[in-house]
């Protein structure tokens, strides 16, 4: 839950952001001048660029978090089998450990979204999160395939 809030948090202050350069490029534009106008509409890009980023975390974050409640309610979320050290940080070596046995899941049930969910889960105890990110997507991509029914298609995340 206080993830959820400090995410909502910086999500308003970036929006309030947002607004306040947009307004400022806006401001640069109608002076009318050439130089104004090309920095007011490099400076409105920018707040554009931050929408759709945010946009598409807020969208990801959402989705991930649905194929989430939904394995749970199945009993499939992995379990926390990872050792820890006396300060709480995972061990490296059991993290590499339990993503062999996820990445092996994987290879075995290529099309199975909760396969590649637990194997993206294991991406991130190893600390590869742009992996973890490309595998979540991948499951999320089989979890609407699954949904509409549509045929499995070639396209693979980047590697297993």
């Amino acid at each position: 839950m206080r993830a959820k809030i400090t995410y909502f948090t910086l999500a308003a202050v970036l929006v309030a952001y947002f607004v306040l350069v947009g307004s400022r490029g806006w401001l640069l534009i109608q002076q009318g001048t050439p130089v104004t106008v090309a920095f007011g509409v490099a400076v409105l890009v920018l707040p554009l660029i931050g929408v759709w980023f945010l946009w598409k975390t807020t969208r990801f974050a959402s989705r991930a978090g649905r194929l989430s409640r939904e394995l749970e309610a199945e009993g499939g979320l992995p379990v926390d089998e990872l050792e820890r050290t006396p300060a709480g940080r995972i061990v490296r070596e059991s993290a590499d450990a339990v993503f062999a046995a996820r990445r092996a899941e994987a290879e075995a049930e290529p099309e199975n979204w909760r396969v590649w969910f637990r194997l993206a889960v294991a991406y991130h105890d190893a600390k590869d999160t742009p992996r973890a990110r490309k595998a979540m997507e991948h499951a999320i991509r089989l979890h609407a395939r699954e949904r509409t029914g549509a045929a499995p298609g070639n396209r693979t995340p980047g590697r297993a």
